[in-house]
């Protein structure tokens, strides 16, 4: 990365008047400008709570060359959730619902997923228990720069009527961006209105977060910071629309320290009791030290708990916790997708561990393509590496495609939490086996073409090459999504929106598979024997694309 900024540092005193601005820890003030030298975050802004004082620190530069402040705006990704969380927990205060209420109850005019007749609860969509996976299967994005824009109400009810639950709800947590975008899309139906008009009223207004929106206005368009990739690239905004209840809120350090102090307890507020409802640690959250009440999560240490959560976008990244004795708290927000947790875990606990820095490199495309292939990480979990023209990209089975960046040959890391892949080589030399490091190391051994398929229930049949023609066109698979098919050197290529072609393989007349995904597409023919349609069949779920020209 060639982004090289120089960190500033601005203390700017936001508690009581004549009160001193809360120092942060020197080590997390220290690593803090470091990243911003190395360019691993362009902006940082932290707010920071020390008892009766708080305070806000600013690192690095904006686009226009200028210091972030505390009016900045960032999107804050997951933290929404938190508020989302805190609405449910409003309107159980008041008795208008109970946490063992039905979702269904809510969304009459919906087919929800059950399971043995154990309908989904409005506290398990918040104890991210209810079943529900972290996204909807049929949840393909036409332009992964924007990925949720295109994603609509019909969808997500043709997803819900049709998805089986694996175990019963509230066995087991399982983090769920669709479980908050459902459960916020509720709470507004129950509302009578939209989730942003309802979470404007009940949290933003009565809290004076009067730079926090979830579409910005001009003067929020004004302020906010342009987001990177964890590579440094400018991105654009995203818009989540149906799941903006899940990650759609934009905000500011000074905004969300009036939100960091309310939930404290440290500035009065109506809302304070649902917000201690919210906070209160029920069940089993993401591993043996962290459990989870509606939304937050408490970390159990032995100097204390904090509650905390995260959030990040496709650009930004963000994180908001507070000490259990409610004396400390923080808030972080930056323009890149790079985990900011450990900087906001160290600032509330002395020995908190600090991340090594992650350096960015750039390996060959040749060099890409020796990791891509299938890993078989346990009986009914691959994980499908692939090149997405520089990005290598991995995919686990019946989740989302994430990037990993190289920090040197052979070592990767996700932008989104603390995930690391490994590869391993053979005598030879040749990639043969990945180490996942996640909640410790997992081992996948690498899979040949054939086992791949066979554990897909593929299997490629030769076809004559002058018929690959026969398929070549545009197909329209939504308003925004449209495949091209060509041929290749003899290879059939299928393109979906901004995605490069990739290679599918015949296993009988127009039918073929991906391999650098588990997805299939077979072609229709008119009465004439025409190619004049293709479906493509993804995560059970099956989509048909006319085509609408050669």
């Amino acid at each position: 990365m060639n982004r090289k900024l120089i960190a500033t540092v601005l203390l700017a005193a936001a508690g009581s008047a004549g009160a001193a601005s809360p120092a942060l820890p020197p080590r997390v003030d220290a690593a803090a400008q470091q990243r911003v030298n190395d360019g691993e975050y362009p902006a940082l802004v932290i707010a920071v709570v020390d008892g009766d004082r708080s305070g806000i620190y600013t690192y690095g530069k904006l686009a226009d060359g200028k210091a972030p402040t505390g009016d900045t705006v960032f999107e804050i990704g997951s933290v929404t959730k938190t508020f989302t969380a805190t609405l449910l927990a409003e309107a159980v205060t008041k008795n208008e619902l109970r946490l063992d209420q039905p979702v269904a109850s809510l969304l009459p005019d919906f087919k929800l997923p059950a399971r043995d007749g154990k309908p989904i609860t409005l506290g398990e969509l918040a104890m991210q228990n209810s079943g529900l996976p972290r996204m909807p299967t049929n949840f393909h994005p036409a332009n992964m720069d924007d990925p949720y824009a295109d994603y609509g109400l019909d969808q997500l009810k043709t997803f819900l009527a049709t998805y089986a639950l694996p175990r019963d709800p509230g066995a087991k947590y399982e983090y769920s961006n669709l479980g908050g975008a459902l459960l916020g899309y509720a709470l507004g139906r129950h509302a009578g209105t939209r989730y942003d008009t309802l979470v404007q009223e009940q949290i933003f207004t009565p809290l004076g977060m009067n730079s926090t929106a979830i579409t910005n206005d001009a003067a929020m368009q004004s302020r906010l910071a342009q987001g990177h990739d964890a590579i440094g690239k400018p991105v654009s905004s995203w818009n989540l629309k149906l799941f903006a209840a899940a990650g759609g809120i934009r905000s500011t350090a000074n905004d969300m320290l009036r939100y960091l102090k309310a939930n404290m307890g440290l500035t009065p507020s109506a809302l304070y009791p649902a917000m201690q409802l919210a906070q209160t640690a029920r069940t089993s959250g993401p591993g043996p030290e962290n459990k989870i009440g509606l939304i937050w999560m408490t970390q159990h240490g032995p100097d204390g708990d904090v509650i905390w959560h995260n959030g990040m976008t496709g650009g930004y990244a963000s994180f908001i916790g507070f000490t259990a004795d409610r004396r400390h708290g923080v808030v972080i927000l930056t323009n890149t997708a790079t985990v900011v947790d450990d900087l906001g875990f160290a600032t509330l606990r002395a020995g908190w561990p600090l991340a090594a820095a992650h350096k960015n490199i750039a390996l060959p495309t040749q060099v890409l393509d020796e990791y891509q292939g299938a890993y078989r990480l346990t009986p009914t979990m691959v994980l499908n590496v692939f090149r997405l023209n520089n990005e290598l990209v991995l995919q686990a089975t019946g989740q989302i495609a994430l990037p990993f960046y190289a920090s040197a040959k052979d070592e990767f890391f996700a932008s989104v939490g603390d995930i690391r892949i490994s590869f391993k080589r053979d005598a030879q030399g040749k990639v043969d086996s990945l180490m996942l490091h996640q909640h410790g190391d997992h081992l996948a051994p690498k899979l040949s073409a054939q086992e791949a398929d066979a554990l897909r229930g593929n299997k490629q049949v030769a076809i004559d090459p002058g018929t690959l023609g026969n398929y070549t066109g545009r197909y329209q698979l939504a308003p925004n999504a449209l495949f091209v098919v060509t041929v290749q050197n003899g290879q059939l290529m299928v393109k979906l929106g901004e995605q490069p072609a990739f290679p599918v393989y015949a296993s009988a007349r127009d039918k073929f598979f991906y391999r650098v995904v588990d997805a299939k597409i077979d072609f229709e023919r008119d009465a004439h024997g025409h190619v004049d349609a293709l479906i493509l069949h993804q995560n059970g779920a099956d989509k048909r694309a006319p085509k609408v020209g050669d």
